[in-house]
């Protein structure tokens, strides 16, 4: 079975970027345009589809990156997170989150790395 990763991100091109690297390095992806879709897919999603990793951007429409990734802590979700911003100074807000935290840009192999890692799996190249 394949790696569940939900993708957070309210820039259309950047998701479907994220998106198709993800998946062509061997994860199933399941996209929300922001924070409240995202914790709806994740309230009714069958056990079968346990999500093992959420990427989420910082700033978005409606509910930011910390307001988002308290939410998913308060329901009980304990999957890892892995936070995108082109602010570096955006780190702060996650102090004590336990989240992964990295500036953008970040390079297609990075991210492949890192999610593989996050998800306890063996890297898989995609060229």
């Amino acid at each position: 079975m394949k790696p569940v990763i939900l993708l957070v991100d309210d820039n259309l091109i950047q998701t479907a970027t994220r998106k198709a690297i993800l998946e062509q390095a061997g994860s199933r992806v399941l996209v929300a345009a922001d924070g409240p879709a995202a914790l709806e897919l994740l309230s009714r999603l069958p056990a079968s589809e346990k999500v093992g990793l959420i990427v989420t951007d910082h700033l978005m429409p409606g509910m930011n990156g910390p307001e988002l990734v308290g939410a998913i802590r308060r329901e009980g979700f304990d999957t890892p997170i892995l936070v995108l911003s082109g602010l570096p100074d955006a780190e702060a807000a996650y102090d004590k989150m336990g989240v992964i935290f990295r500036p953008k840009p970040f390079p297609p192999e990075e991210l492949i790395s890192l999610t593989q890692k996050l998800l306890g799996k063996p890297m898989r190249r995609t060229a």
